[in-house]
């Protein structure tokens, strides 16, 4: 997935959830629009550069979108709007072996009553109906070269653990695929001192039959692409 131009400057603060201060090359601070709901934690670093994207409507409040931030050595894309369509175009390109052999990928399927998988795949064999409906989480926390998810309590995504927990029950596939958008990471874990509930959830959707693939990628200004998987440790 190729970035637009985009606009450097430095982080100043981010604040209300949805909002950051970033001054630019040239001294201007603008208010960007942060779309990401978790805390950012190790990511939202006061100094940091970080790149911006401008805002597809004209004339909105915060004329900028947070894309990027270096806090460190290591680019890291904190767009969550971003996983969900890279994992679209992969699958349907057939480069992610867990979701290969498919024919129809379907974003946005409504699923479990008040719920919508971020994608479904379906195909039909020997006129039977398979089908895996897929979660995608972005992960922006590393710590100790281990990519950790939640960075903050998400009671949603412990809904959607249960909701594939009770696909898989009702006879399909399901896959909670976790989309680090970062590289200085080896493994994958769940953060269990952020969110115990949560790590609570994976493991047992795991053990009823829940997959979890772990995709690592690499970040550059000019755009995003998976780089390869990393080994879950539950």
């Amino acid at each position: 997935m190729r970035f637009p131009p985009l606009v450097e400057g430095r982080l100043l603060r981010r604040y209300r959830r949805f909002f950051a201060d970033v001054r630019l090359a040239r001294g201007r601070v603008v208010t960007a629009f942060v779309p990401n709901t978790g805390s950012l934690l190790s990511c939202a670093v006061e100094g940091a550069p970080v790149w911006l994207r401008e805002a597809a409507t004209p004339g909105r409040k915060c004329p900028y979108d947070w894309v990027l931030v270096r806090p460190k050595r290591s680019l890291v894309c904190i767009d969550t709007g971003v996983p969900n369509k890279v994992v679209l175009a992969y699958a349907r390109a057939q480069k992610i072996p867990h979701l290969a052999g498919f024919h129809e990928y379907v974003p946005e399927v409504p699923y479990g009553g008040d719920s919508r998988a971020d994608l479904l795949c379906r195909v039909h064999e020997d006129d039977m109906l398979r089908r895996c409906w897929v979660e995608v989480k972005s992960v922006t926390l590393v710590r100790d070269k281990a990519a950790c998810f939640p960075d903050a309590v998400t009671t949603r995504g412990l809904k959607h653990l249960r909701t594939l927990t009770r696909m898989v029950e009702a006879g399909d596939e399901a896959l909670q695929v976790f989309f680090v958008q970062r590289s200085d990471c080896r493994v994958f874990r769940p953060a269990d001192d952020i969110d115990p509930s949560y790590g609570f959830g994976l493991r047992r959707a795991v053990k009823a039959g829940v997959r979890v693939l772990a995709l690592r990628c690499r970040v550059e200004t000019r755009g995003i692409t998976i780089r390869d998987t990393l080994r879950v440790e539950l």
